[in-house]
């Protein structure tokens, strides 16, 4: 038996294995379909039985292989190339092509040849130097192949789909964009990220009645959005400030633990403003927003690139949270600490990570619970929905419109992962059209706060805001 590569678009690889009964002619009459098989190289392709693969095989190539067709195997010489990057493969979404273009001798990517035995059309002529369609039987071979592994794979269940699209399914870039706060006191609160981390304010947005995807959480009311951060929402993990006109404060679980920064000057700037600092470890001091957000501020030069490094959130069960978060969401997991009972994980080595921490209990979300957004391609977005269900997870809002006034109109589905912790994910195109600095922003800000007369209404009256 010999073996060749037949590489997968995704990076997978599988070998295809043939064992010939005429290796001294070097050729096999075509009912030696039978004894070819696709073997996985690795534990990547989980199948349910041998009988099961042999039997997806044998019919599909009786059934495209005509009586006059034969083959031999040919084994790709070191000048070969032995896979294609980018080429016909297996998809996440179950679409299997497979690449039959010749090499200059008139062997294939599939490591196939097309026997000197094999009747071609007439008036074809022998594959030359400039060859660039394979011979009949060999595309029959090639798309004989395919069709074999896509039948395989309908078979194979759950965890053979998994491996697939770990191994690389097609998906497309998908970008950390913000953590969402709830704010009682907006007037501390931006004085807080303007003065003190030195954030700039990137746009900010009044509405009238609450968000269908409950951004501003579990209400209906007036409620404003305040985008913050170190540069556009394009290249920068920002903060979104949601303010619920009427509501004082929120309480506090244990699902936040903390956002972690790089700036010597907002450790400075805590110092000169008098704001409470404390030094947990050498360089790293721990700060709260109000309303008890803690941000750890690293006291190093602020780096060009954004300077927000990572959230970290509570979790009761590592393993669970790791799993849902690297294997269904596709995150990748840059450090796994099983003493310390911590992970970091992220889509890309430049924006911000999340951290989860194991806090040795369940997790408590308060009323000042908090969401982690994300962006994706729009066409993502119903297949995100889709692996969910299929999964039984928790949908809290399914595919949905959200308007802003006067912006762009951005698709959303709303998550939950194993420990309740809310997960946006949206449409990347439209929303990078709505998330464009505002250059008004600072002034919307100001005139809102201004024009903000909620706390002399109810200081009038001898009442206090709502407590969530």
């Amino acid at each position: 038996t010999r073996r060749a590569p037949f590489s997968g678009a995704g990076g997978s690889s599988l070998r295809c294995s043939a064992v010939l009964k005429n290796s001294a002619r070097g050729t096999a009459p075509a009912s030696s379909a039978s004894r070819i098989s696709l073997c996985p190289s690795s534990s990547t392709f989980p199948w349910r039985s041998r009988k099961l693969r042999d039997f997806a095989m044998v019919t599909t190539f009786l059934g495209l292989l005509s009586p006059g067709d034969a083959f031999s195997y040919h084994s790709p010489g070191p000048a070969e190339p032995r896979s294609t990057a980018g080429g016909g493969g297996l998809r996440s979404t179950g679409l299997c092509r497979a690449s039959a273009s010749s090499f200059r001798d008139g062997s294939t990517r599939t490591g196939l040849r097309l026997s000197a035995r094999t009747q071609r059309r007439p008036g074809a002529a022998p594959p030359g130097p400039n060859s660039a369609r394979p011979g009949p039987a060999t595309a029959r071979l090639s798309a004989a192949i395919a069709a074999g592994v896509v039948i395989a794979l309908r078979h194979a269940g759950r965890r053979g789909v998994i491996a697939l699209r770990r191994s690389g399914g097609a998906m497309g870039a998908r970008r950390a964009l913000h953590f969402v706060f709830k704010v009682g006191d907006r007037g501390r609160t931006a004085r807080f990220y303007r003065e003190l981390l030195g954030m700039n304010v990137l746009r900010h947005e009044e509405f009238e009645e609450g968000c269908k995807a409950s951004c501003n959480g579990p209400y209906d009311g007036r409620w404003s959005k305040t985008m913050v951060g170190y540069g556009p929402e394009d290249n920068h993990f920002v903060a979104e400030l949601t303010y619920n006109y009427g509501i004082g404060e929120y309480r506090l679980g244990n699902d936040f633990l903390g956002i972690t920064l790089v700036s010597s000057q907002a450790v400075s700037n805590a110092k000169k403003m008098g704001w409470p600092l404390k030094e947990v470890t050498a360089g790293v001091f721990e700060t709260e927003a109000p309303g008890g957000y803690k941000f750890y501020l690293e006291d190093k030069e602020q780096k060009k690139q954004d300077p927000v490094l990572k959230v970290t959130l509570g979790v009761s069960d590592l393993h669970k949270s790791v799993n849902y978060w690297s294997h269904l969401l596709g995150m990748k997991i840059y450090e796994k600490d099983e003493e310390k009972q911590r992970a970091l994980l992220g889509y890309a080595d430049n924006q911000c990570k999340l951290e989860l921490k194991a806090i040795g209990g369940a997790v408590d979300h308060g009323t000042a619970f908090g969401r982690i957004a994300f962006s994706c391609a729009k066409e993502e977005l119903p297949n995100i929905e889709a692996l969910m269900k299929k999964e039984n997870q928790k949908i809290l809002t399914p595919l949905v419109s959200l308007d802003t006034p006067g912006k762009a109109t951005v698709q959303v589905i709303i998550l939950a992962d194993p420990d309740d912790h809310e997960i946006c994910f949206v449409g990347d195109e439209a929303f990078r059209d709505l998330s464009k600095v505002d250059p008004n922003g600072d002034k919307l800000l100001d005139d809102a706060m201004a024009a903000d007369e909620s706390d002399t209404w109810f200081a009038a009256r001898n009442m206090k805001k709502v407590s969530a």
